[in-house]
């Protein structure tokens, strides 16, 4: 307890200030319950509460770290250029969830508009959608879904998407790429 001690007093002063203005020991229980100090490899302490997360870790430690980040960033330029590869190569693409009621308001319409887009389901991906998900944000600034392209341009969302739609313009766009739209009457 005590070496604990010493670790919230070096990484979370803000924390001791606190705890004891109101007379509060610091080993008494924690007003941020999820403040966890744990050993992990080495001299690698995490711990986690209100305001975020920190970690400490030794040269050694963090010269892994840094390897594993490259690693995982190669993985994340990976996951990008499959996102620009598969945009450019199919003309309409949805990345969407199976859950999500705007993904298939958006699959719905161009179902109705004789438009087969290339969908990417990403709560089927496993560990890879949400990684997939945050490359797209990256990418777009848009976080949700559906997230659709069509001829390799981000179009949007489920709501940009039908704008365009109501407006007149999605039919004529899908046109131009010799997509075969059906005419539909606007509703």
């Amino acid at each position: 307890m005590a070496e604990s001690s010493t670790l919230v007093r070096a990484l979370c002063p803000s924390l001791v200030t606190s705890r004891c203005a109101r007379g509060l020991p610091l080993a008494a229980p924690s007003p941020l319950p999820s403040l966890r100090l744990r050993r992990v490899g080495g001299v690698a302490w995490r711990g986690r509460g209100r305001g975020g997360s920190f970690s400490v870790r030794s040269m050694a430690a963090a010269s892994s770290a840094s390897s594993a980040s490259s690693s995982s960033a190669s993985f994340g330029s990976r996951l990008e250029e499959s996102v620009k590869k598969t945009v450019v190569e199919n003309p309409v693409v949805v990345y969407s969830k199976t859950w999500c009621s705007y993904s298939s308001e958006v699959k719905s319409l161009f179902k109705r508009l004789g438009v087969e887009p290339k969908v990417i389901e990403l709560d089927q991906l496993g560990p890879q959608g949400p990684q997939l998900q945050k490359v797209l944000e990256r990418l777009t600034g848009q976080s949700t879904v559906p997230n659709v392209f069509i001829g390799g341009k981000h179009i949007g969302g489920c709501t940009d998407t039908v704008k365009l739609y109501q407006k007149g313009e999605l039919t004529p766009l899908l046109s131009e790429l010799n997509i075969g739209a059906k005419t539909w009457q606007q509703p």
